[in-house]
């Protein structure tokens, strides 16, 4: 068998899952309502409904149903502008409702680890009917219920913890171990929602690519939970934990972490796998972020805006070997961020932008777009966080000037061409670079640009055990093939 030297990206995927009652949860909001210093009732009245969520322009966006090129002409605040009418499905995934994923939560539950209640699984059982890709075989996992009193003395007695919809009490998650703190309810609920917003977008994946999962090798997760025990605190292997869900029988995998590079991190080295002959079909997977949920709130709530860090994102990638049309990893192109690399913007952008690009005797100019951290400005700046995505192109847009590619008057056009607004949520390997892949690949494959570069920055100092940063990029482009 021949084996080729180039890995395309066949396909993407991305789902958001609405969780407004799971925001006071999150890892800020718990600590603040916990210290007295936000009032539970004063959040609730800042959560926002599910046709708010559904019409956020950023998250329209998000799953495919407008580009990024529309979106810098929609009028501000976008929180205020919803664009009603919009589906909560699109051309890369879904949008999926709080008692939704509760119910796909229990269903792909496999040590009991949810309860939910009678009235609340019959309600789910008829939602759920009519999902696309939920079938028959999961809907029998939700049985029959466990009795609401016995909901109850697992929340007063046994320190699970309580679910809401809508404000009222319909299950808990319970802990798996009575001593493991590795396995509190708290945390189980942080790793099961990235597993089954995993499962989710990869199902997704396969239905877009219109792949048989069976033929699937590998999978690489590149999600920020730490899965384990008290012996093995990030044991992980997410990977095969989704694939498993996602009828992937014939796939191994495992995990790549590096904050918020892990994604790019994991694109490539699929890439570099594919290339070498080991594997035909991988999937890059990330579930949601659960402890990022709420992080700006009281940015939110003091300017009366509605919390808008209230869903979790997935994300599925498919790279496989050159079909000869699909979109090209140059893997002759890639950056990276080394150790004895600076830590300012302007360094670390050199490294994953200029050098890959002077390796292929490139310009600056010669990108037509670049991806880059791509964090909502409506999420971070009321809480004083900046424009994360205009910051890094007015960087990149810099560099070009000094280079003497483009002419200081011309850096705005540079930044409005080349870039884009930020309408990913703010779950760092989420929002680095990948949310605007599948539309990368739909204006490569409609011959509308020929390649776009991605790059991603993970702040490894987070985990004190280093000051580094990491970043890593890579070049798509137009598969040579189609000419």
């Amino acid at each position: 068998m021949l084996i080729s030297s180039k890995a395309i990206i066949k396909q993407v995927a991305y789902i958001l899952a609405h969780v407004p009652d799971l925001v006071r949860y999150g890892s800020k909001p718990a600590r603040e309502i916990a210290a007295g210093r936000t009032k539970l009732a004063e959040l609730e009245q800042h959560l926002r409904s599910f046709d708010d969520t559904v019409a956020y322009p950023p998250n329209q966006i998000f799953i495919g149903n407008i580009s990024p090129d529309d979106y810098a002409d929609l009028p501000e605040p976008w929180y205020e502008n919803l664009l009603r009418g919009k589906s909560r499905y699109g051309p890369f995934g879904e949008i999926m409702p709080q008692d939704e994923l509760y119910g796909i939560m229990k269903m792909w539950d496999k040590f009991n680890l949810i309860d939910l209640s009678p009235s609340f699984t019959a309600l789910l059982n008829g939602r759920l009917a009519t999902h696309p890709l939920i079938t028959t075989e999961d809907r029998e996992r939700l049985g029959e219920g466990t009795p609401q009193e016995k909901i109850e003395v697992k929340v007063e007695k046994e320190a699970s913890l309580p679910l809401y919809h809508n404000g009222q009490l319909v299950g808990c998650v319970n802990r798996a171990h009575e001593q493991d703190e590795t396995l509190t309810a708290h945390v189980m609920l942080e790793n099961l929602l990235t597993k089954v917003t995993g499962i989710l977008v990869t199902r997704h994946l396969i239905r877009n690519s219109s792949i048989e999962p069976d033929k699937i090798d590998y999978l690489l997760s590149c999600s920020e939970e730490a899965v384990g025990d008290r012996y093995n605190r990030g044991g992980g292997n997410m990977a095969k934990a989704i694939g498993e869900e996602a009828y992937c029988v014939n796939a191994s995998g495992c995990d790549i972490k590096s904050f918020c590079a892990g994604t790019v991190l994991a694109i490539i080295h699929s890439a570099a796998l594919i290339s070498a002959g080991l594997f035909n079909e991988i999937i890059v997977v990330g579930g949601g972020s659960f402890s990022k949920i709420g992080m700006k709130f009281q940015g939110h709530m003091k300017h009366n805006m509605p919390i808008l860090e209230d869903v979790l994102g997935g994300i599925a990638i498919l790279l496989s070997r050159d079909d000869g049309t699909s979109p090209v990893v140059n893997l002759a192109c890639t950056g990276k961020h080394d150790i004895s690399a600076g830590a300012t913007a302007q360094a670390i952008y050199e490294v994953l932008i200029l050098d890959p690009l002077q390796k292929m005797g490139m310009k600056i100019t010669d990108v037509d777009k670049y991806a880059v951290e791509m964090h909502n400005p409506e999420v971070t700046l009321p809480m004083g966080s900046g424009n994360v995505p205009l910051t890094n192109y007015k960087t990149i847009a810099a560099m070009a000037a000094m280079r003497g590619e483009i002419d200081r008057e011309e850096l705005p056009e540079f930044i409005q061409s080349r870039g884009m607004p930020g309408f990913s949520p703010t779950q760092g390997h989420i929002a680095s670079a990948v949310p605007y892949l599948g539309h990368a690949l739909k204006l490569i494959n409609d011959g509308k640009i020929n390649n776009a570069l991605f790059a991603a920055k993970g702040s490894l100092f987070l985990g004190r055990m280093t000051n580094l940063a990491d970043g890593v990029s890579f070049l798509l482009e137009k598969n040579s093939g189609r000419d």
